[in-house]
């Protein structure tokens, strides 16, 4: 019974960590491009499915297409994405290099990271809500007895507690990062 809203839970604490790698902290992350996609042969296609994305130095991507003929449909997907970065194509391949960010950057990208935390937090208070919710409703129903409703409705809060810690745990992690000059 519990399973499905522990399910729940779990999922909304690795999409906010999915955007958190998109996040980028001034090191070059290649999943910076995660959502960026490439216009191949008709059908959106993320970089990762038509070249190979390495980072050979600590501030640079280089991305080097399987098919020569996708260098400019490469650049321009990247120069329409929100990243922020402009590519340098040398012929051959795209090098993404990443600036040093500024002590305000980092802290608007704190600062952001703690509101994604809060929406993630929101929704788990949420999805608790709905849980005590069904459980009331089998309580009305007599499948429950109000013992059994009690200790429940303690493993739902004890459930909302660990994801409650893992979220802040994780906002407090990718801020340090961020932070670290």
């Amino acid at each position: 019974m519990l399973k499905k809203f522990e399910d729940k839970m779990q999922k909304s604490y690795e999409n906010m960590t999915s955007e958190f790698m998109a996040i980028r902290a001034g090191r070059a992350n290649p999943h910076v491009l995660d959502k960026v996609t490439v216009d191949y042969y008709g059908v959106p296609t993320p970089i990762q499915q038509v070249g190979n994305v390495s980072v050979p130095e600590a501030r640079t991507i280089l991305i080097q297409p399987w098919e020569p003929n996708l260098l400019g449909e490469i650049e321009k997907a990247i120069m329409m994405s929100d990243i922020g970065i402009t590519p340098n194509n040398d012929g051959s391949a795209i090098r993404l290099n990443f600036p040093e960010l500024t002590e305000e950057r980092r802290k608007d990208l704190a600062k952001d990271i703690k509101k994604r935390g809060e929406t993630t937090k929101v929704a788990v208070r949420n999805i608790r809500r709905d849980a005590n919710d069904e459980l009331k409703k089998m309580n009305k129903a007599n499948e429950l007895n109000d013992d059994q409703l009690k200790d429940q409705e303690s493993e739902v809060q004890k459930l909302t507690d660990v994801y409650i810690k893992k979220i802040d745990d994780a906002v407090e992690a990718k801020s340090k990062e961020i932070m670290t000059v």
